[in-house]
Order: structure tokens, then sequence, then C-alpha cells
């Protein structure tokens, strides 16, 4: 596991090859934006500084320092992506990645400075971070997650906006003050998906698969038999046939053959 130490002049990826030694770390959560600085920009110290999403990776990283976390975990520098073991690895770990940090920082990149109130809550409702696949398992995993504006205004925690968060996402309220997710149905965790978007079809399926405790080899060029992949492996695992109830409101050639339901989720 990389994390990305906060200490020093610069950020710094520094590797952990031994999971037992891996430092206490916070993490951040985030929708992808425009030039994200990757593995390989972080290379070359001259050309992240001029990308957009340089910005993001400091404030991040300053906020860590801030709060004494010496190091700090973000998807898009700490997985060299240009391998394909790596990448399966951290999107099998990904889950537990987020259960294991101590801190999670939910940067709202569309929120801007707000007042409390109504005018708050209908923002809160509109941010972008609500609507994608892979923050659905963002929100959940860790213990502590504390939201953000643009600015890197501290907006709240999810356990100060749970009513509201409950009232964007559908996720009970003691799920979000962490209660274990494995407790409710599968087709009740299957709904909190319902709407959610990912860039890559076979991400639907990849980022549910800590949710339900499963793991599989990630294939981009599968399209939506990723999602009937991860079906199997969760039948594997239990035996909740609420999995069966969740069947998708369009036509669908696995539903008319009996088959598992195809996905209308993330």
């Amino acid at each position: 596991m990389r994390l990305l130490r906060t200490t020093g002049t610069d950020p710094e990826l520094i590797y952990f090859a031994n999971e037992q030694k891996i430092p206490k770390y916070a993490i951040l959560s985030h929708v992808w934006g425009d030039e994200e600085v990757t593995f390989q920009d972080m290379q070359d110290l001259s050309k992240r500084k001029g990308m957009k999403g340089w910005s993001k990776v400091v404030g991040a990283c300053e906020l860590a320092r801030r709060e004494d976390w010496k190091y700090i975990w973000i998807d898009t520098c700490c997985i060299d992506k240009s391998s394909s073991s790596e990448l399966s690895e951290a999107i099998n770990s990904m889950y537990r990645y987020y259960g294991k940090a101590e801190v999670c920082y939910a940067y709202l990149s569309d929120m801007r400075r707000y007042r409390l109130g109504r005018s708050f809550d209908l923002k809160l409702r509109m941010c972008k971070w609500f609507t994608r696949g892979w923050t659905l398992q963002e929100l959940i995993a860790p213990a502590t997650v504390f939201f953000f504006t643009s600015d890197w205004e501290k907006i709240g925690t999810k356990a100060s906006l749970q009513e509201t968060i409950t009232e964007i996402t559908g996720i009970p309220s003691n799920v979000l003050l962490g209660a274990d997710p494995r407790e409710s149905s599968i087709a009740a965790r299957m709904s909190w998906a319902a709407g959610r978007e990912t860039t890559r079809v076979e991400d639907r399926a990849y980022s549910l698969m800590g949710m339900f405790g499963v793991h599989m080899p990630p294939l981009y060029g599968e399209g939506e038999h990723a999602f009937i992949r991860l079906q199997e492996e969760i039948l594997k695992v239990s035996n909740d046939h609420s999995i069966f109830a969740w069947k998708s409101k369009s036509p669908s050639p696995f539903t008319r053959t009996g088959y598992l339901p195809q996905s209308r989720c993330v």
C-alpha cells in the first residue's frame, strides 16, 4: 500500500510492503475531475504542480498535517493503474482501505461557501458526490467522515449530518452511525446504490464488492457481465434470497431467462 507523506515540503509517496507496519492514515473521498494527478505524474514535480488536480492533493495533505496525520491515501496518485495486478488488488481492498482509515475527508468540489439552513440542505443534496458509485462505500466504510467545501471549509460529519444524508441516500441512520451494513438485506444494500453512476459500466459492480464482502478480479471490457459475476459471488457467501427481488425496471435478457437480475444500480 502506498501512502502520501504529508510532513515534507511536498507530498511524497511512501510504499509499505508489510501490511502490519502500515501507519495510521487519513483518506480522501472525492469525485474525479479534470487533470487528476496520477501515480506517474507524482514522479514529475514540475508537471504535477501545473495540473488542476494538484491543488486538491496539496489541500488534502495540508488538512491531514494540521490534524496531525503524517500520511494520507488518495486513490488517484497512490495506485499505479498501469499495473493490472496492483489495480486489481486496490479495487478488491478499497473497502478495507477506507474502513481502516482514522478519518475520511469527503471533498465536495461543487459545494461553495454556505450558511446553515434550507439553502444549505438544498446545496448538499445537489452535490455530485452523492451520485457516484464509488463514494457509496467511501461513505459507509469509515467510522469518521468529515465533509468539506471546495475551499476546504468543514461542513460537518456523517454523524452530525446523518438525517440529511439518510434522506439523500436512503441509507439508514444506524448504518451511517456504525452498524454493520451486512446486517441489512442484499436488496436493501442494492437499493442504496440505485441511481448512482460510474464512468466505466463495470465499476457498477466493482464498487460494490466490499459492501457485500466478496472478491473477484476486475475485467474491464466485460460490460454488464461484471454485475452478473458480482451476484454469483454474493450467492456463494450468502443465503439471502432478497437478491432475487432486485430487478431492473427495464427489460433484461437475464430476467427473461430466469437468470439473475440485471444491474440498475450505481
